[in-house]
């Protein structure tokens, strides 16, 4: 039991994402310090070689890039260098580009550049001439340099790209779980609406006001239309032309029995020509509910809501605005977010699916058109339009 305890714990805390961020500056860290001392230590070495070298010419009494004894010193060398006269002629180089000798300027930065890396090494002849000896890095030494700046970038794609498999398989697995809740509730739902048909046609038969009667008929409805979406979560979506005009007067005259007494609901969408658009009917009459119901929430039992269409010649824009609390500028896109809201009561997932509805399914948008604490929101859905 012990050995389970503490492979559990082990696993919860490499989970932790904190501790694989601080884990990976360390070993960055660790790389980079690593590498700053064999790259001091081989800068060491590479300066005592060309002192060395240069010693040993010396001592030979006069340069002489023809002595083969010179020649093979220099043979294997790995540091490019250039030796010049007293006059800054150049009278050997090594590991140097010849389009670079050849041009003075390119010669006299190279020549700098050198010199701000190393100190130059004189050679001194015995007949009391001088030469200097400018060198550079090795290649393995520049390598060396920026290998930890190469390996932190690789660490970082390779956290970037471990953090982006998590979240896709942690996304995946709670769509699962979603999707399996929805169609299980839509499942458990069929039960007592089919026995609330049976008590409405009960009713009917008692003589009971038909007014009475049809709203409760209405609302068993809209109880089987929330079935059918709940039901569809995670199946394919299948679209179909429809008139936008009735599918959002349909949820606009629902609303309209059912809203508080202060609260003024107007369209304008059974006024103007028909528009058409591909939707699945029964996901787009929930996006439009769910704002109806955002805005009512907005109002505190009090305002008005106003649903109108516009439409041009490839877009269809239906706009519910609202004259409630209103939002700041900084809320424009959080409140697409899974689980914002600023409700006392609710998940905040309204807005969220009917963003996935409106984007993933439909290939529209939807969004925050404009909104002002205190002076109401307005939301925007936009749809290609269809020409039939």
């Amino acid at each position: 039991m012990k050995l389970y305890r503490i492979k559990d714990a082990v696993v919860a805390f490499f989970r932790n994402r904190t501790f694989v961020m601080v884990l990976w500056v360390l070993v960055c860290l660790g790389s980079m310090v690593v590498s700053s001392v064999m790259v001091t230590g081989l800068r060491q070495k590479e300066t005592y070689y060309v002192s060395l070298w240069s010693y040993a010419v010396g001592r030979l009494g006069v340069f002489d890039d023809n002595d083969p004894l010179i020649m093979e010193i220099i043979k294997n060398n790995t540091i490019p260098f250039v030796i010049t006269d007293e006059r800054l002629q150049v009278e050997y180089y090594h590991l140097v580009p010849d389009a670079i000798i050849d041009h003075p300027n390119r010669l006299r930065k190279l020549i700098d550049d050198y010199s701000s890396l190393n100190n130059p090494v004189i050679i001194k002849e015995w007949g009391g001439r001088q030469h200097y000896v400018f060198y550079g890095e090795s290649l393995v030494l520049r390598t060396l340099k920026y290998f930890p700046i190469g390996q932190a970038a690789l660490f970082l794609m390779l956290l970037v790209l471990g953090h982006y498999v998590y979240r896709v398989s942690n996304d995946s697995r709670q769509n699962r779980v979603w999707v399996g809740l929805a169609k299980e509730t839509a499942h458990q739902l069929g039960t007592p609406i089919s026995s609330l048909l049976g008590w409405i046609e009960y009713l009917r038969s008692q003589g009971v006001d038909s007014d009475v009667v049809d709203e409760m008929q209405k609302d068993v409805h809209h109880l089987q239309k929330i079935i059918d979406r709940f039901s569809k979560i995670g199946s394919q979506t299948e679209l179909s032309p429809a008139n936008i005009n009735e599918l959002v007067g349909e949820s606009v005259m629902y609303f309209r029995r059912r809203i508080p007494r202060n609260v003024s609901l107007d369209y304008n969408g059974l006024v103007m020509a028909p528009v058409q658009a591909n939707v699945n009917s029964a996901l787009f009459e929930w996006v439009v509910e769910n704002l109806l119901k955002n805005s009512l929430d907005a109002l505190q039992g009090k305002g008005r809501i106003e649903v109108t269409i516009q439409a041009s010649q490839n877009w269809i824009n239906i706009d519910v605005k609202d004259t409630g609390k209103g939002m700041p500028k900084s809320n424009f896109k959080k409140v697409f977010e899974p689980g914002f809201t600023t409700k006392t009561r609710g998940w905040g997932l309204g807005l969220s699916l009917s963003r996935r509805i409106i984007e993933e399914y439909h290939n529209g948008k939807i969004f925050v058109l404009e909104s002002e604490p205190g002076r109401g929101t307005t939301f925007r859905v936009q749809l290609k339009r269809l020409y039939l």
